[in-house]
C-alpha cells in the first residue's frame, strides 16, 4: 500500500462511527477525481497554424468566395497584406461554438 494511504487506513480503523460518513465522503471525492482522470482522454494542445482560404473553405464546407467575402469579419482572420490567413485554433473554437 502507498505510504500516502496508510494515514487514511489508520483513520478508517480509528475514527469514531459518527465521523465515518464525512470521512467516506472525502474518500469518494478522491476516488471520483482519480476515475475522471483515468477515463478522460488527455487534451493535447495543438500548435496554432495559419490556414489558407482553400484550407478554411474545405474545413467549413463552404466556397472560397464565401471565405473571401466574410473572412475579414472573423476574429481568427490574420490578414497578411492582401492575403487572408486564418488561425487553425481560432477556427476550431469558432466551429465548436457554432455546433453548440
Amino acid at each position: 500500500m502507498r505510504k500516502e494511504l496508510e494515514a487514511a487506513l489508520k483513520l478508517a480503523r480509528e475514527l469514531p462511527a459518527s465521523e465515518l460518513p464525512d470521512f467516506l465522503g472525502s474518500l469518494e471525492t478522491i476516488r471520483v477525481i482519480g476515475l475522471a482522470r483515468i477515463t478522460t482522454p488527455a487534451v493535447e494542445a495543438r500548435p496554432d497554424e495559419l490556414l489558407t482560404v482553400g484550407e478554411v473553405s474545405k474545413r467549413m464546407h463552404v466556397s472560397k468566395d464565401f471565405v473571401y467575402t466574410r473572412g475579414r469579419r472573423w476574429p481568427f482572420c490574420r490578414p497578411q497584406g492582401r492575403k487572408l490567413l486564418f488561425s487553425s485554433n481560432g477556427l476550431d473554437n469558432y466551429l465548436r461554438r457554432a455546433r453548440a
